[in-house]
């Protein structure tokens, strides 16, 4: 609770600082870029109402969420059961997340040219960083599955009227078309648009930041983390402990081969971290927490991290919990502008959890059983290899399961270059476990796969119902230019919400470029990425 109400401080100074001047700005916020070093433009207005009627909105929704959050935490200890604890813990860090959210709105709306304004293209940022705060309390709710649901009936209203409330903000963002971004704010240089790789860089890049991308090639990190002593510090915690708050430089953790027993939490004051593993399972982060041993499914991850601007590469996130432990998170993210490349991501049901902001995942590999990637993030996988596993008897794998519950919401999955099969006990025995590409787990679902491989382990209908007809109207799930003999179209299944794309215009909408504006930010992460629709 004392963590809590510092938070709360810090917010409501901080929108008391910028408020007024805020009311007195005489029209909407325009979306601000610069297209050279000196020169500025102007693109479309980003709100649809006047700044100072945007603002006072964002404000009195901030202090709902504390009032909300005060609420929710009378019942911190006040029941002594394990389960719902964990629900209020949630609860309390989720209502923080979405504080923290909309703090960044009134900022970058105040300040469009900022320098930690993410991708800077402000229209898209708002959107993404609101569509994160509305899923922040249905995911509070849904914790309290499994509890007597007094706690959840005496929050339920205050939640849902925080919801209702951001709902409203985010009408009033614009949708500004892609090609008409501005640039991101670090300077007003043109980046490289190009397919990159850890060699190549954004021409804005500093020597730091070409030091630091470099360390895969043998210079050294910031920390070093060893198992055996060798290092700076024995477990990831540590290191991830002697990070700078709120850095804008990367701070870069080595890890040393190794199975570390570790459930991992990184917060959303640790920006830039960088972590690297001496490879794919050989470095490895494990936990075996589960629904069925108490925990919510947001709490059970092995891994999660919520710090803006994180990246992962060469090594495991593992839950090891088994099918018969039903949700059990290997990994979970809430970080913004966030990249994995050449990990390992394992589990059975819910094994990954991209549950908001924008992410990206390349050359990974990914198991599980049910719903095995889920959540209600803005994410591109490209190259990866997404298997499906052998759960319980009888039991249908689906391997997406996308949460978006508004048609508002900037969300959604794209599977793009992927290599989509099962793990070999699977595909010897295809007729005793059904695998689908997924399900809609909320009502405006979102999911598309383009140029994959499909391989008979996957369904001729495709997908698969979650409630009989719910969501089928209102879903969109699509299939572009997939290869393959699970690719087929024709026994597709025949909801309204299922689209065969023929129309590059249209899929090139899911693309990294587009979809995550990848180019604005994806090169400071040193991993590469294929920016539309060419291999």
């Amino acid at each position: 609770m004392a963590l809590l109400r510092r938070n709360m401080i810090t917010i409501s100074s901080y929108y008391n600082y910028y408020f007024f001047f805020l009311l007195v700005l005489p029209a909407a916020v325009l979306c601000l870029g610069s297209s050279s070093d000196s020169v500025d433009y102007l693109q479309p207005e980003c709100l649809k109402v006047p700044t100072g009627e945007f603002a006072s909105s964002v404000k009195s929704t901030i202090d709902v969420v504390q009032q909300v959050a005060s609420l929710v935490s009378r019942y911190a200890t006040a029941f002594g059961d394990f389960r719902l604890s964990n629900a209020i813990a949630d609860c309390l860090d989720l209502l923080d997340l979405s504080a923290e959210e909309l703090t960044r709105t009134l900022s970058a709306s105040l300040n469009p040219k900022g320098k930690n304004n993410g991708t800077g293209n402000l229209s898209e940022d708002l959107r993404t960083w609101l569509s994160g705060a509305v899923g922040n309390q249905n995911t509070c709710i849904e914790g309290f599955e499994g509890t007597n649901g007094i706690v959840q009936n005496l929050v339920a209203g205050g939640l849902n009227q925080v919801t209702s409330l951001i709902q409203d903000i985010l009408t009033n963002v614009r949708q500004i078309p892609a090609d008409t971004q501005g640039h991101r704010p670090n300077n007003g240089r043109k980046l490289i648009t190009k397919t990159t790789d850890v060699h190549s860089y954004p021409d804005w890049f500093g020597h730091e930041d070409r030091k630091m991308l470099q360390l895969v090639n043998g210079v050294s990190a910031d920390v070093v983390v060893a198992a055996d002593g060798t290092g700076n510090f024995t477990n990831v915690t540590a290191a991830i402990a002697a990070a700078p708050d709120y850095s804008t430089n990367r701070f870069v953790i080595y890890i040393k081969k190794g199975v570390y027993n570790e459930y991992i939490e990184i917060s959303k004051k640790k920006w830039n971290l960088m972590m690297f593993g001496d490879g794919m399972d050989v470095t490895v982060i494990s936990g075996n927490r589960s629904f069925v041993d108490g925990w919510t499914t947001y709490r059970s991850a092995t891994f999660a991290v919520k710090g803006q601007g994180f990246v992962a590469r060469d090594m495991t996130f593992e839950n090891t919990a088994g099918p018969q432990k039903h949700q059990a998170v290997a990994f979970r993210s809430d970080s913004d502008l966030s990249a994995l490349f050449r990990c390992a991501i394992r589990g059975y049901q819910d094994t990954l959890y991209a549950h908001s902001q924008r992410q990206f995942y390349r050359e990974c590999h990914i198991t599980g059983t049910v719903d095995f990637i889920f959540g209600n993030g803005k994410v591109v996988f490209q190259n990866c290899q997404i298997l499906a596993r052998k759960g319980l008897p009888n039991q249908k794998n689906t391997i997406t399961a996308h949460g978006r519950d508004d048609p508002i919401e900037a969300t959604g999955f794209s599977i793009q270059f992927c290599n989509i099969s099962g793990e070999p006990d699977l595909l010897a025995s295809l007729n005793s476990t059904f695998t689908y590409l997924g399900r809609p787990w909320k009502l405006y679902s979102r999911t598309v796969f383009m140029q994959s491989y499909m391989s008979n382990a996957i369904r001729p209908e495709g997908w698969l119902e979650w409630n009989e007809d719910f969501a089928l109207d209102t879903l969109f799930y699509g299939e572009y230019m997939n290869y393959g003999p699970g690719a087929g179209i024709g026994s597709r299944v025949k909801w309204p919400g299922f689209h065969v794309l023929n129309d590059s215009a249209q899929v090139n909408n899911f693309t990294v470029a587009q979809f995550i504006l990848g180019n604005l930010w994806l090169p400071y992460t040193g991993v590469k990425y294929t920016a539309g629709l060419g291999v």
